[in-house]
């Protein structure tokens, strides 16, 4: 499972509820973008952006974000989601997240979220501040990645 995540600078592990499966027996989409949330919070927590957000207004917001199932999960499993961070731009990144199933050893699904800053108190668009920026470069030095 290791050589699957090992791409990825933050991970988490959700077990799979018996709830989360649908009529055609398999676990419904939607649950997969639950994950990808969950991760990219994790991701967030562990670069402090949301202390960062309370103490200034400037936080993260997702914009956009996809799936790709590669194949379906069912109950009983467990899954390791990882998330990284791939690119950045001036008031933007690009997370990419894999789902991993501990049951099958295998990736479930890969995603991606287009994340942009966000001033709460001015809604509005704002620069990627410069502390966030180096916090997302210093994780992703962990994994080789070179971030511009």
């Amino acid at each position: 499972m290791n050589e699957l995540l090992q791409a990825y600078p933050v991970t988490i592990e959700i077990p799979v509820a018996w709830g989360e499966m649908d009529a055609y027996q398999h676990v419904n989409n939607i649950v997969y973008f639950r994950y990808f949330e969950s991760a990219r919070i994790a991701y967030f927590e562990k670069i402090d952006f949301v202390t960062h957000q309370e103490q200034t207004g400037v936080g993260p917001i997702l914009a956009s974000t996809r799936c790709r199932f590669k194949f379906p999960l069912t109950y009983p499993d467990r899954v390791t989601v990882g998330s990284r961070v791939t690119s950045i731009e001036e008031d933007r990144f690009i997370m990419e997240y894999v789902v991993a199933s501990q049951r099958h050893q295998r990736v479930a699904a890969e995603g991606q979220g287009l994340v942009v800053s966000y001033d709460y108190s001015a809604k509005c668009k704002a620069p990627l501040p410069a502390v966030i920026k180096e916090r997302i470069r210093e994780l992703e030095k962990l994994r080789g990645a070179e971030l511009g």
